[in-house]
């Protein structure tokens, strides 16, 4: 069965997060998840208060910008938040948008380079493994993590061109497709992965998150078009409608469909509880 989450904005105002996290874990949403934007609030930061404001909700976390973040730092908070609420976390991490990392300093000439080196750090840092590493961009002298997770977790990785669905499949957990791909290009990517993990001989499931622009409400065909997403990864209308799109996309090769609304949708908290109460129940 396709797992159903919805997602929280950035640009929802950090103090209006508690009341986000109550709605989801009170509608019984199977998972929350929120991404990284610059200059909004710090993920690990928000993902530890929407975990500590709840008893079950799992969070993730799709995606980090690695070139904003020393691979140990992101090791050591992702480690710290798989200790204290065990199997609740996700964590994903993407290039970042070039503009934004850009206006920080922190872009670099080749994002594939720098994603390939993260990837392979981190996950053996989470593994609880001592490196010392001397790539392009990531550079380690004898460090390990003195409280790595009690079991290794899944590290996903944000992925759209061939090369960096190629280099998912052979370092990343999991990979994560945004609301820009459309449907011959999620099949594509799932054999893609499939076939890169099958000759680089990894076993155990890869495991492809999308993201699904829901518009609903009033209007919502005519402001879905406004948004000029025709073709991608989108859907306008009611429970039912948003529910026949998570089939579809299931269908294309998505494990986990990730709902997120519409610039225009101004109340986070109606939309988790759309997505549990009224979509999730349809899936089952």
């Amino acid at each position: 069965m396709t797992i159903l989450a919805a997602t929280c904005w950035p640009q929802v105002p950090p103090e209006k997060l508690r009341t986000v996290a109550r709605a989801a874990e009170e509608s019984g949403l199977a998972e929350l998840w929120l991404w990284e934007d610059c200059f909004w609030g710090g993920a690990m930061s928000i993902a530890s208060a929407l975990l500590a404001w709840t008893d079950r909700l799992p969070v993730g976390i799709g995606v980090l910008p690695v070139p904003l973040r020393n691979v140990a730092l992101t090791a050591m908070e992702a480690a710290a938040l798989h200790r204290l609420f065990p199997g609740r976390v996700t964590v994903g991490v993407g290039h970042g948008v070039q503009g934004w990392m850009g206006q920080v300093g922190a872009r670099v000439e080749s994002p594939v380079t720098l994603l390939g080196e993260y990837l392979q750090a981190l996950r053996g840092l989470l593994r609880g493994e001592r490196l010392t590493v001397d790539g392009r961009y990531v550079r380690l002298d004898d460090v390990a993590l003195d409280w790595p997770p009690l079991t290794p977790p899944a590290v996903l990785a944000a992925a759209a061109g061939p090369r960096t669905i190629q280099l998912s499949a052979e370092f990343a957990d999991g990979t994560i497709l945004d609301s820009s791909s459309t449907a011959d290009r999620v099949r594509h990517a799932r054999l893609a992965i499939d076939e890169a993990r099958a000759a680089a001989g990894r076993p155990g499931v890869h495991q492809v998150v999308l993201y699904l622009l829901a518009v609903t409400g009033p209007g919502a065909a005519r402001r879905l078009e406004a948004m000029g997403q025709a073709g991608t990864v989108a859907v306008a209308g009611d429970a039912h409608a948003v529910a026949d799109a998570v089939r579809f996309w299931a269908a294309a090769g998505a494990d986990k469909v990730v709902l997120h609304p519409g610039p225009d949708n101004p109340d986070p908290v109606a939309f988790v509880r759309f997505a549990a109460e009224q979509v999730q129940p349809l899936l089952a």
